[in-house]
């Protein structure tokens, strides 16, 4: 379970972070959130797909990293194995929470997941510097929670216009893998790209003028990568 705990130069001067284990958060999740801004490199290795939230039941968009609970297909011998290391992994150990006592709408506070296996009270990356300054790693960590801060915001704008023009459809795959085994894609949606081409040309120009467009067509476009996780799929149930 998380534990965050809000970080401070006092408490915190000397807490150190092995950042080499922070892709261990990922080792068993089989899609991982994305945001808007990192969509054209998650294109180029991960099917990007869109699901709902279980608990809220909202639109979510995320990077499919395998077929079932559990699978991530790019984590092999200890080390994700992907040329690009999605936001939701890379600023771990870190979160970001509204503050408390605070009357400023969108004033957050930084934390630190004390039961991540990144935390190093010996060597690794140090937040501060021993005059409490912060760090240069933490300050890039800082920047990684702010793009993902932005990226909510982008995401949730994008998907109000996907569902606005109903441009979202159930994603309907059957996949037989090497082994024959089979497995049937559950809960995913992709964009319907038949009413896409039948916008109308100030639909078209709205979407572009928000920048909305270029992401659209990258959701669609990375549904190709969808060969090369069955690819690594049949690989791994060759060994």
């Amino acid at each position: 379970m998380t534990q965050l705990v809000v970080i401070d130069n006092k408490n915190h001067l000397k807490l150190k972070i092995d950042s080499n284990k922070a892709e261990q958060h990922g080792a068993n999740l089989h899609l991982v959130p994305a945001v808007m801004s990192e969509f054209i490199n998650m294109a180029i290795q991960y099917p990007l797909v869109i699901t709902k939230n279980a608990d809220t039941g909202q639109f979510v968009i995320a990077a499919m990293l395998g077929f079932e609970a559990g699978e991530n297909l790019f984590w092999r011998k200890e080390q994700w194995q992907g040329l690009y290391l999605p936001l939701q992994i890379r600023r771990q150990p870190f979160f970001v929470s509204s503050a408390e006592n605070s009357s400023e709408e969108g004033d957050y506070v930084v934390c630190f997941d004390s039961d991540s296996p990144t935390i190093s009270p010996k060597s690794g990356q140090a937040i501060f510097e021993d005059n409490g300054e912060e760090s240069e790693y933490f300050q890039k960590a800082k920047s990684c929670l702010a793009q993902l801060l932005k990226g909510e915001i982008d995401n949730k704008r994008l998907l109000a216009n996907l569902e606005e023009l109903e441009l979202l459809q159930v994603m309907k795959m059957e996949i037989t893998f090497a082994n024959q085994q089979t497995t049937t894609l559950n809960g995913l949606y992709t964009i319907d790209q038949d009413k896409l081409a039948n916008l109308s040309a100030d639909r078209i120009a709205k979407l572009h003028s928000e920048g909305l467009l270029q992401a659209i067509y990258t959701l669609i476009t990375s549904m190709g990568q969808m060969h090369h996780l069955i690819d690594l799929k049949n690989k791994k149930c060759d060994c």
